[in-house]
């Protein structure tokens, strides 16, 4: 055993393969990914013995992949964040009426803010639809803990079972005391075995149905009272010095990181009562750790003699409402507060601070909120605000020069962009204002069906990326050809998943074990499914990629560009580019045209040719030498280092281009799992 710090989502790998994991797959999402990193960092070391791992095209295939290789008995583990589970859920929905042999759990990361997700989707309400027991932990520790109970747990009851962590837990680290090397566990000798309860033909599913609602009791049952289990659903009296004695009428009720945060306010509570000389009231404390299903024995020895309780949790109400359903069915004298009364967050993060104030007032003690000291602040001068900082894409990014090439191959025809998820969906920011809609993954190739036919006197484009284009992109694509319509579909192909963290995918090749795959080609599937006009081009070649844009537009029907270069993380970034104070004219085209974060404006510049109006600049610390800017300045007042003008001098063919990509991703994608 070794002691090391580690980020939740690392120690959370680390308890898997501890508890005997053999095949890990998943798609990655922030903040779920570097669970699946660290299971392959830790098997390329060859300290994660017998174990296979890798990402799979999308949720849904990880998922399968993983029920076969648990029907066998292997121990599996799958992981995404919380929108993931919903491209999951069709083969979920029926593998918890099959049931599992090897342990099966389900890593789901959810994200109170939402942080870098499109909705606060709560993984419990999931849970409670799919009927599949979940563990919440409330800290990194704990979460470690029912990571190993939840492969017993899985094996006992033969179902998936899911842990679900949230942002703050993924991401915050802590010590732990981890194997040095650690062994898969075997599959059983037996292997998979035929039978017919593996075909979910809809007497077997009536039949698995009765097995799950009789199930389900019975792990609530385990809940509370078997040892390893009940320890997640802990229950204190608020007898710290300054309460008041005497049976609690107060209950609070916390669920996950809230639960951790609940402690340390009722700590600092404790702290200003005793500094303001008050009594705080008795009151019980309960952390509920096995949300689904809901722990209800735990929960009646906690509720007893309670006048009111309030309930703190992130995301939706779901411990509000089963206290409520529980409360009701028991005849229940206690009054439940939280989100639906108004007492608690209806949305976002919890923090410390809010739960203090919340707290305070509970107790009917508002004073206690603010009684400290107040922290240090910043006061920014009245004559200097602070900027204001949207999230922009990189210097250097490539997707810059794609979506600016496709508005000015347009011109002024009215068209429609249809976006999808990842980095490129900050192309809908001005100056480039190219993307007006974003649903879910691979869904801008459909929208862009919808629009073409509802308003087919506009152009319809969808913006796709390479990694997105294998996860879900492929059916729209598909759609599209077989009826006919007429959409542009660009996949900004920068050899990468550049959004979650820069991990591999089929069209680079590389694999998390190790033997590299030959990359499957975006074009010869586009070509194999039946799109006619598929054209390339190098997004920081304006001129070319122009054209190139041009040529698809153009055409009638389903048509591709590929647009191909490295995202700015994996390519090792050149010279910047300069400004000539005696050429610039301080007309601002190469701010107001392509948004760089390398170009800047100073007033107070002048020039022969700016004279009063300013002069640009560049942040030779932003800047990668792209040479875009160099490209749309109409005065040649920005000149590129001799390199970057050679490369763009350069013509390329269009597999040499993608095979320059390609040895980049490879390189880089190694080296990041």
């Amino acid at each position: 055993m070794a002691k090391k710090l580690l980020m939740g989502n690392e120690a959370f790998a680390h308890a898997a393969l501890e508890a005997g994991v053999r095949v890990v797959a998943g798609y990655p999402g922030t903040p779920s990914s570097e669970l699946i990193e660290t299971v392959a960092r830790l098997h390329a070391a060859g300290s994660a013995r017998g174990v296979h791992v890798e990402w799979s095209t999308n949720e849904k295939a990880a998922l399968e992949l993983l029920a076969g290789a648990s029907y066998a008995g292997a121990r599996c583990l799958f992981t995404c964040k919380q929108v993931g589970l919903n491209v999951a859920s069709d083969a979920l929905m029926s593998l918890n009426y099959v049931g599992v042999k090897g342990g099966l759990v389900l890593f789901v990361a959810d994200d109170p803010g939402p942080i870098s997700s499109q909705t606060e989707q709560d993984t419990r309400r999931f849970a409670s639809f799919a009927k599949l027991p979940v563990l919440d932990p409330s800290t990194p520790d704990e979460g470690f803990a029912m990571m190993r109970a939840a492969f017993d747990l899985s094996e006992r009851y033969r179902t998936p079972v899911i842990v679900r962590p949230t942002t703050r837990i993924n991401h915050a680290s802590t010590f732990f005391e981890v194997a040095d090397v650690t062994e898969a566990r075997p599959v059983p000798e037996e292997g998979f075995e035929r039978h017919p309860k593996w075909v979910i033909f809809p007497r077997r599913a009536f039949e698995a149905h009765g097995e799950i609602n009789e199930r389900l009791p019975q792990i609530a049952h385990d809940f509370a009272h078997d040892s390893a289990l009940a320890a997640f659903n802990p229950v204190s009296e608020g007898d710290a010095p300054g309460a008041a004695g005497g049976a609690p009428r107060f209950g609070i009720m916390a669920g996950g990181v809230s639960a951790a945060y609940a402690r340390e306010a009722l700590r600092m509570l404790e702290e200003r009562a005793a500094a303001a000389g008050v009594e705080l009231p008795a009151y019980r404390f309960m952390q509920v750790g096995t949300p689904y299903p809901f722990p209800t024995e735990a929960v009646a020895a906690f509720a007893e003699g309670l006048g009111e309780v309030l309930v703190l949790e992130e995301l939706d109400c779901f411990l509000e409402d089963e206290l409520l359903a529980f409360c009701g069915a028991t005849h229940g004298s206690f009054a439940v507060r939280g989100k639906l009364t108004g007492d608690a967050r209806d949305r976002g993060e919890n923090d410390v601070d809010d739960i203090v104030a919340r707290i305070a007032a509970f107790f009917g003690l508002d004073e206690l909120a603010f009684a400290c000291a107040p922290a240090a602040t910043y006061d920014a001068p009245a004559d200097d605000p602070l900027p204001v900082r949207p999230p922009v894409l990189c210097a250097g990014c490539p997707h810059r020069g794609s979506f600016y090439a496709v508005k000015r191959a347009l011109g002024t025809t009215p068209a429609v962009f249809c976006g999808d998820i990842g980095c490129y969906t900050l192309g809908n920011a001005k100056p480039l204002d190219a993307v007006d809609t974003c649903l879910c993954m691979g869904a801008g190739i459909t929208m862009a069906q919808g629009f073409a036919v509802a308003e087919p006197h506009k152009k319809a484009l969808a913006f796709v990326g390479d990694s997105t284009f294998f996860a879900s992109g492929l059916p729209g694509v598909v759609n599209a050809v077989y009826n006919g319509h007429d959409i542009t579909v660009c996949v900004l192909d920068n050899a990468t998943t550049a959004m979650t963290g820069s991990q591999p995918h089929p069209g680079t090749g590389v694999t998390l074990m190790g033997p590299r795959r030959a990359p499957v080609s975006i074009e010869r599937v586009l070509e194999a499914v039946g799109v006619e006009v598929i054209v390339h081009a190098d997004p920081l070649d304006l001129e070319g990629s122009i054209a190139a844009a041009c040529t698809a537009i153009d055409h009638e029907g389903p048509s591709a560009v590929l647009f191909e270069s490295p995202c700015i993380q994996l390519a090792k970034p050149g010279a910047p580019a300069a400004v000539d104070a005696q050429t610039c004219t301080g007309c601002k085209k190469c701010i107001t045209e392509i948004g760089c974060p390398a170009i800047g404006f100073n007033a107070d510049a002048r020039g022969p040719r700016s004279k009063e109006r300013g002069q640009a600049f560049v942040d030779a610390s932003l800047c990668t030498g792209c040479g875009l800017c160099v490209q749309v300045c109409p005065f040649d007042a920005l000149s590129a280092p001799s390199d970057v003008a050679d490369s763009l001098a350069r013509v390329s063919e269009p597999a040499g281009r993608n095979d320059v990509s390609r040895e980049t991703s490879s390189a880089e994608g190694g080296s990041h799992a």
